[in-house]
């Protein structure tokens, strides 16, 4: 058990003194005493700055070269009140070895706004982080950020990184609206999906419809190298200019898309890691564009789908995948957490990994079965997980 005397506490002036000195090539660190001799405690090696938050509080704004730790309540629940590095970092596998190592002088921890160490509750996400890092990081000082992002950021702005203010968006297609009809704007006559341009999920993810992957000049202005055209009948208009790649799934109740997800996921990272920027479109970006990017983050993030999909959805307003797919994605979102809890020392993407390189057309050994629709039943206005797309969890 961490003690709140094991805690040191760090101001905010003492990190912004650090990461200045981080931007200006290093420099000899300086003493003193309390919180402010956590300068003289980091000079002459790395620190890290883990953002305790969560995933969608950390993407509206965080500390300039901080890492946001996965607590969410699977985690929580599936460790019993003793979380795990491959658990609260399961994608960071460099940053889990050099702590292990004792690479980092130091570690600091932030919340929202806590003021003190002291304040801090037992069963908060900062109590179990620095738990974890205890047991696995024993060299390693760890310090609390006095009054958390929301002091930092208000103190010294200039130091955080924030969303772009989103692009006005036209409200809502109402769930009834499928892909294919013709959502047109009176004024303007263009269809609601392809007003605007594709938005940015992730700084080398896009995601847009079919209209955008026709326009040279948005691709271009963007930066985009790479296209994931998620339909089958789609074209793809400049072959000898971007690089491309096709997952021919239909927008229907009975498409399986779920088997295309490592596929899909494989190959955004393959263009990030090449630092270029992938646009991923169907025919309105609506349902099939939509759900591969929700599994991406969900995937790479470690993210519920409940976050993932006010994630995108808050940058894409008129998102929808269909009925099916939110349950393949529900599934999927099973299929990551429990993998990421399930052993230590296990990749946590291994047997997903397995199923997506199965065959060159896959065939999903988890796909969530959903009814289809049937002529009479109600409007699809009426299904709830349109609203809030979590209806289940994955048990312990």
């Amino acid at each position: 058990m961490v003690t709140v005397e094991e805690l040191r506490e760090m101001d905010c002036s003492v990190l912004k003194r650090l990461m200045n000195r981080d931007e200006n090539g290093g420099g000899a660190g300086g003493s003193g005493s309390g919180s402010h001799g956590a300068l003289g405690l980091l000079s002459g090696g790395k620190c890290l700055l883990l953002d305790c938050r969560p995933f969608l509080a950390h993407s509206a704004g965080y500390i300039r070269g901080s890492v946001n730790v996965r607590c969410n309540t699977i985690v929580r629940r599936r460790a019993k009140g003793s979380v795990s590095l491959e658990q609260i970092l399961p994608a960071e596998e460099e940053v889990r070895a050099r702590l292990r190592s004792g690479l980092y002088s130091a570690v600091i921890v932030y919340d929202e706004r806590s003021p003190r160490a002291e304040s801090l509750r037992e069963d908060s996400t900062v109590s179990l982080v620095v738990q974890a890092l205890r047991r696995n990081a024993e060299r390693t000082d760890i310090c609390l950020l006095k009054g958390g992002y929301e002091r930092f950021s208000s103190e010294y702005p200039e130091f955080c990184s924030k969303t772009k203010a989103l692009a006005a968006i036209p409200p809502a297609v109402p769930p009834s609206t499928a892909e294919s009809l013709d959502l047109g704007c009176s004024s303007c006559g263009t269809p609601l999906h392809d007003q605007g341009g594709p938005v940015e999920i992730l700084p080398f993810l896009y995601l847009g419809s079919a209209y955008h992957a026709a326009r040279r000049d948005m691709l271009d202005a963007l930066g985009i190298t790479a296209l994931l055209n998620v339909s089958s009948d789609c074209p793809n208009h400049f072959e000898g200019h971007y690089q491309y790649k096709c997952i021919p799934v239909e927008d229907s109740h009975k498409a399986d898309i779920s088997s295309w997800f490592m596929v899909a996921i494989e190959y955004i990272d393959a263009v990030k890691d090449c630092r270029g920027r992938v646009l991923v479109h169907c025919q309105a970006g609506i349902s099939r564009s939509a759900t591969i990017c929700l599994a991406y983050l969900m995937m790479k993030k470690r993210v519920r789908l409940e976050e993932a999909f006010e994630f995108v959805k808050q940058r894409r307003s008129i998102i929808s995948p269909n009925f099916s797919f939110m349950g393949q994605l529900l599934q999927f979102e099973s299929q990551v957490l429990a993998t990421s809890c399930a052993v230590e020392a296990a990749s946590p993407s291994g047997p997903l990994r397995e199923r997506g390189k199965a065959t060159p057309t896959p065939t999903s050994q988890f796909v969530f079965s959903f009814p289809v629709s049937v002529g009479g039943h109600p409007a699809p206005s009426s299904l709830p997980y349109l609203h809030s797309p979590i209806t289940t969890s994955p048990s312990c």
